[in-house]
């Protein structure tokens, strides 16, 4: 397999535009891109960095859940820059909203939001698949202010694995054909992921939750979450919180890790 083009250059000019002070990093190995950006942070850099890994081999996912994939198989980055949002909450949402909405514009793919971080596909009478997962985690800035340093970590999968270990099943770009070239859906991805990162800073999470009904996987689904609770998807409040009918009456779910049971989409 040949190595890809990354353009680098093409797209750390395009970045510029919108955060002047961002760098841009390549990497053809790396255990993970969000683990070597806290490194660097404890180490004392804080920098606006896209921090790009052809191969992880420890990448993670929520929950501390390990992220495999084999090499060429998925595009895996890190974006990191200091924030300081109103809120923090419904950013996963948001990120996961707006690569949805960039990979699938139109809805033709069939592409939708895993509350809180996954982006599935997932057509009716079927079992869902995994396409990209995100990571957000932030970190205390080295000097002091009430901001953060937030590290988004987002991985989507180029190919479908032969043999799948997960819960869900994985899926892959190939699906809907040719195998993308990575630099060039780097590029289509993260300048619109800067912006509404920046945008989130300034405005909040509103714009991105009013939209979020469109891509919303769970609701209408019966939910089973990991304190025990169980009923249907009821969409997202206006904090990001899952809310669930229950037999016990309405139930807001923040922090729990949700599971969906084995049922079809009706």
């Amino acid at each position: 397999m040949s190595r890809p083009e990354w353009h680098l250059e093409d797209l750390w000019l395009s970045l510029r535009e919108v955060c002047p002070e961002i760098s841009v990093e390549w990497l053809p190995e790396l255990d993970s891109t969000n683990s070597e950006l806290a490194r660097r942070l404890r180490a004392g850099s804080a920098e606006s960095l896209l921090l790009v890994a052809e191969h992880q081999t420890a990448g993670r996912g929520r929950m501390g859940r390990s992220w495999l994939t084999p090499p060429g198989s998925a595009l895996t980055f890190s974006l990191a820059l200091p924030m300081q949002p109103a809120t923090w909450s419904g950013l996963s949402l948001a990120v996961g909203l707006l690569l949805t909405e960039t990979l699938d514009p139109q809805g033709q793919m069939g592409l939708g939001v895993k509350w809180p971080n996954d982006i599935w596909h997932w057509p009716p009478l079927e079992a869902p698949t995994k396409l990209g997962g995100i990571l957000i985690e932030t970190l205390p800035l080295p000097t002091q202010g009430s901001g953060r340093y937030a590290i988004v970590g987002v991985g989507i999968n180029l190919r479908t694995p032969a043999i799948d270990t997960g819960c869900i099943a994985a899926r892959g770009l190939d699906y809907w054909g040719a195998v993308p070239e990575p630099g060039r859906l780097l590029a289509r991805i993260a300048r619109p992921l800067l912006g509404m990162l920046k945008d989130f800073e300034r405005v909040g999470p509103q714009p991105w939750l009013a939209r979020y009904a469109q891509r919303d996987l769970l609701r209408g689904v019966e939910l089973q979450t990991s304190l025990g609770v169980q009923g249907l998807g009821a969409g997202i409040d206006d904090g990001g919180g899952l809310l669930l009918d229950t037999p016990d009456g309405p139930c807001r779910v923040d922090s729990a890790e949700v599971s969906v049971r084995p049922t079809m989409r009706s």
